[in-house]
């Protein structure tokens, strides 16, 4: 078990509160520009849709420099809350920004979560929403979409189900959808989505587990979530919540930390629950909760040349850790796909790269970036069985998971580009599609991950 000393201070900000019935979490670091839009939103739909319980919003931050703490103490509900919704409050509206303590001697935003769900088991909460600090398309009703099917219908975790850009998400798109969904049987679209509903039960399990580490107090945590609610039998749906809008990032330039630490620990889990997966076939739909909606996400630039860059890059420095950490027939690919890669990317720079598209939009330009490289395709039963080899490779504790993920960081810049390349005219629907059939081609190849586990792992 972690050693996750509550403070003082947030013992006494417990005590002031006393206890709660719904509680809405949002972990922060230097977001003071979009967080105070997160916390009336908060407010707000906790006293417009749950006006009969006690609520609490709690802002759960990595000691920021830049004032969020203080805008989360100074923002007040929407006029309309304060002037029609609590004229004659029924509960009071309590709010709480605290500096949370690092778990073992790591900060991150799972440290920042594993506090709420201290305060929220402290409280005796009933449902606990947690939602990102950077959200610029959080409304009221997202409140109600994630705690509603927990408090009226007895679900243990809301996931959450967007409208996102077909560029956006990549990590969510290539490794935590598939894999959890072939692994577990359940089609959860966004397992790493960041907004989630988590029962009182659910919390409590979380903090009962003894698996734990440095990953999962960082970024790892929510497909950690995820997996125990799915793994150990939780009541799961989803909740439609429309597009997110957020901080978007590149994916070869920004999500580098973000991907080793889910991936590393996406396969830690395999190994830890494989008594849990070896046994289900097929997959099927959760549940969702809400009323469809049609919604455009903001346009989001993506540098494919980049990408394939990297990914060539990569083979130059990791390819014998590539034929370590995957099977022989699948290395050589991987390889193959590589070095195809750097000679488009040569091709490209030679008539212009970057400069040729310099004055395009964001969307026009990423479009004209893939245009130069057209042609470079990732097969979806290839990238199935890179991720699978690395499944193996983590249960027979050949290498270390974090290892894994650090040098697989390149192949999955491939495979993003590839996946850019290939979509880049396609409407979002089609490149939805696109996940689908790689989720498929998961579930294809799955009997034969089991079979080499039984002989390779053991069961």
């Amino acid at each position: 078990m972690p050693e996750t000393a509550l403070t003082p201070a947030i013992r006494d900000e417990i005590a002031r509160v006393g206890s709660a019935d719904i509680m809405v979490g949002i972990p922060s670091y230097r977001n003071a520009a979009t967080i105070g839009h997160v916390v009336r939103a908060a407010q707000a739909g906790l006293v417009q849709y749950f006006p009969d319980l006690r609520p609490v919003v709690v802002n759960s931050d990595g000691g920021s420099a830049d004032g969020t703490q203080r805008v989360v103490v100074e923002t007040e509900p929407p006029d309309y809350v304060e002037r029609i919704l609590l004229v004659r409050p029924r509960n009071r509206l309590a709010r709480v920004s605290l500096t949370y303590p690092e778990v073992d001697g790591v900060s991150g935003k799972g440290a920042a979560l594993r506090t709420l769900f201290l305060i929220a088991r402290e409280l005796g909460v009933q449902a606990l929403v947690v939602v990102d600090s950077d959200l610029r398309s959080i409304v009221p009703e997202w409140i109600e979409l994630l705690a509603g099917p927990i408090l009226k219908g007895g679900y243990d975790f809301v996931s959450p189900l967007y409208a996102r850009h077909k560029w956006d998400g990549t990590i969510t798109n290539t490794v935590t959808y598939p894999l959890t969904r072939a692994l577990y049987g359940l089609r959860i679209r966004q397992p790493i989505g960041g907004d989630f509903g988590v029962s009182g039960d659910l919390v409590a399990a979380y903090l009962e587990r003894d698996d734990w580490d440095a990953e999962v107090s960082r970024f790892g945590i929510d497909i950690w979530m995820t997996t125990g609610a799915v793994a150990r039998g939780f009541a799961v749906c989803e909740a439609r919540l429309g597009a997110k809008v957020h901080d978007p990032k590149d994916p070869g330039a920004d999500l580098g930390p973000m991907f080793r630490q889910v991936v590393a620990t996406a396969l830690r889990l395999t190994a830890l629950n494989a008594d849990r997966w070896l046994d289900v076939v097929g997959s099927r739909p959760v549940p969702a909760y809400g009323f469809e909606r049609l919604a455009d996400p903001p346009p989001l630039a993506v540098d494919s040349l980049r990408l394939l860059s990297s990914f060539h890059d990569g083979s130059l420095a990791l390819a014998d850790t590539w034929r370590a950490m995957l099977a022989p027939a699948t290395a050589d690919e991987v390889l193959s796909l590589a070095a195809e890669a750097g000679r488009l990317v040569d091709t490209a720079d030679a008539r212009g790269g970057h400069g040729a598209v310099a004055s395009h939009s964001p969307e026009s330009r990423t479009e004209a970036l893939a245009d130069l490289v057209a042609g470079f395709s990732f097969p979806d039963e290839l990238w199935a069985r890179v991720v699978y080899d690395l499944v193996i490779t983590t249960g027979t504790s050949r290498m270390q998971p974090h290892a894994i993920a650090a040098a697989l960081a390149p192949v999955y810049l491939g495979r993003v580009g590839s996946l850019v390349v290939e979509t880049r005219r396609m409407s979002a629907d089609e490149a939805e599609e696109r996940v689908e059939a790689q989720a498929r081609a998961f579930e294809r190849l799955k009997p034969a991950l089991v079979e080499r586990w039984r002989a390779e792992v053991g069961t």
